[in-house]
């Protein structure tokens, strides 16, 4: 065995080193071997399949972006749809605004003419009442001139008979 004294030991890693310095090279050509050897196993592989994965995924982007496409158009048809649905609502709400407000002006001029009305009635009311107290009171004044109409009449009529007849 080698003695790995200070004085010794640089001359131990001298010859290791020179044993390690030829096997880098076999394991370097090793591996560049393997290498090109997973290259061409690659290369054979897909001239025997006729298919790439390059081509592969472009199909499938492809694929993916029509289908992003036709579902991009779905969206603007049905939000075409919900606009046009929103506005007709908005445009028969605008309606059903206007005429409750046709509504409103319209009660607002019938409880006027009501209001009105009340109180042209009220007033009638009162003047055939006054008519009334005016009447009652007339004939309290006048009981007995009442009579003698009423017996006049009568003697008109019998006269007017007689002559008559």
């Amino acid at each position: 065995m080698m003695d790995l004294t200070p004085g010794n030991f640089s001359g131990a890693l001298r010859s290791s080193a020179l044993r390690i310095g030829v096997q880098p090279i076999a394991v370097t050509a090793v591996g560049l071997f393997l290498v090109l050897f997973g290259i061409g196993a690659i290369a054979l592989y897909r001239v025997t399949t006729g298919t790439s994965p390059e081509s592969d995924r472009a199909v499938a982007t492809r694929q993916l972006q029509a289908r992003t496409a036709q579902v991009s158009e779905q969206l603007v048809e049905k939000t075409k749809g919900l606009e046009t649905t929103q506005q007709e609502s908005i445009d028969q709400l605008q309606m059903v605004q206007d005429q409750l407000q046709t509504m409103r002006r319209m009660l607002a001029s019938q409880q006027a003419d009501t209001k009105k009305l009340s109180e042209q009635v009220a007033a009638l009311a009162e003047a055939v009442e006054g008519l009334r107290q005016s009447f009652a009171s007339a004939q309290a004044n006048e009981p007995a001139a009442e009579p003698v109409r009423k017996r006049s009449r009568a003697n008109a009529n019998r006269n007017g008979r007689k002559r008559r007849g």
